[in-house]
């Protein structure tokens, strides 16, 4: 006597955000730049962390499933060198490896703590003890190149990957989104050959060449490129607005000066900007040539300028003008026009 009913149930469509991007996507775009995702633990071994790391205070297991795993990693590079020496164990010669996941620190209460830092654990045991310690967890994406460039075949010459292989990887995650890279020090890179990575003003990570100490520590035969940014800034995406195409042709100027080697470019790059002429449509980098004709010290660098206005055609005194403004610019770090 039970009546068959069919079941009833409302379904509504999720919200799906256009200014937050899935972990799948980024995910994805890795996988199709020939990186492979591991997925290690988040207990590594105290000495690592101190090395790679430069974390004197990791967070302590009180129980640790084992003695190489006793404290909580603060960065993603220890799981990624281990996975990268058990493959050169067993004869891979070209390593491509990314992972997500999460890292945790400790966080003084007394000082200010950003809002994206959240609490991972209640004041428990070890809190109690040390009422000023809280403990934080982020989330972090890591990867790591090792080996050739490109796989081998006979159309390409074999060279080792470097890290403008890595930094245009990375720069390919964050577009359209423009990256600064600024030299700087990590216990775990190379003096010379790291950089903070920056989008607009924020810090969101690090990338750089394996330190040449722990290279030859870590039986590593060549150098190994690593970089790690914040997921939570790299899931953001810019909504695109639409806008009318340009229909005046733009005008191309070449800039060709000569600096001193320690004047960066992105420096010369900023100060072009940062006058904000409304006919510069965009400034790049084309050529940069050290050796004969060039002093030592010193180093040629050529910028394409863009001029363009959306109302008309500029004229040839509109373009001197604005042509002779980022000249000035120029002149005031020390850069001398070549003919």
């Amino acid at each position: 006597n039970i009546p068959a009913l069919a079941p009833q149930a409302t379904l509504t469509m999720l919200p799906d955000s256009e200014s937050q991007r899935p972990v799948a996507r980024i995910q994805r775009m890795l996988v199709a730049r020939d990186y492979q995702e591991i997925v290690s633990y988040a207990f590594v071994e105290e000495q690592l962390e101190r090395e790679l790391c430069g974390n004197e205070h990791p967070v302590a297991l009180q129980n640790p499933i084992a003695s190489n795993l006793a404290v909580m990693r603060s960065s993603l590079i220890c799981g990624l060198v281990g996975a990268l020496r058990f493959n050169l164990n067993r004869k891979q010669t070209r390593v491509r490896l990314f992972e997500v996941g999460a890292c945790f620190g400790k966080v003084n209460i007394g000082t200010p703590v950003e809002k994206k830092i959240k609490k991972l654990w209640d004041r428990s045991n070890y809190a109690q003890q040390n009422p000023q310690i809280e403990y934080s967890q982020l989330q972090w994406l890591s990867g790591l190149a090792y080996g050739a460039a490109q796989a081998e075949q006979w159309g390409i010459v074999s060279r080792p990957v470097d890290f403008y292989d890595v930094k245009a990887d990375v720069e390919a995650l964050f577009s359209p989104r423009v990256l600064n890279f600024i030299p700087g020090i990590h216990p775990a890179l190379h003096p010379g050959r790291s950089a903070q990575i920056y989008c607009g003003e924020q810090t969101v990570g690090w990338i750089g060449e394996l330190h040449p100490q722990w290279q030859q520590q870590y039986d590593l035969a060549q150098p190994a490129v690593w970089f790690e940014v914040e997921l939570d800034t790299l899931t953001k995406a810019a909504v695109p607005r639409m806008s009318e195409i340009n229909k005046f042709l733009p005008a191309r100027r070449d800039l060709a000066v000569l600096v001193d080697e320690k004047i960066a470019v992105q420096t010369l790059l900023d100060a072009m900007q940062q006058i904000a002429d409304p006919y510069v449509a965009d400034i790049a980098l084309f050529d940069l040539y050290r050796g004969k004709g060039v002093e030592e010290g010193k180093k040629s660098l050529a910028f394409r300028v863009l001029l363009q206005d959306t109302q008309k055609t500029l004229t040839d005194i509109e373009i001197d003008q604005c042509t002779s403004r980022l000249v000035a610019v120029l002149q005031q770090h020390g850069a001398q026009l070549r003919e």
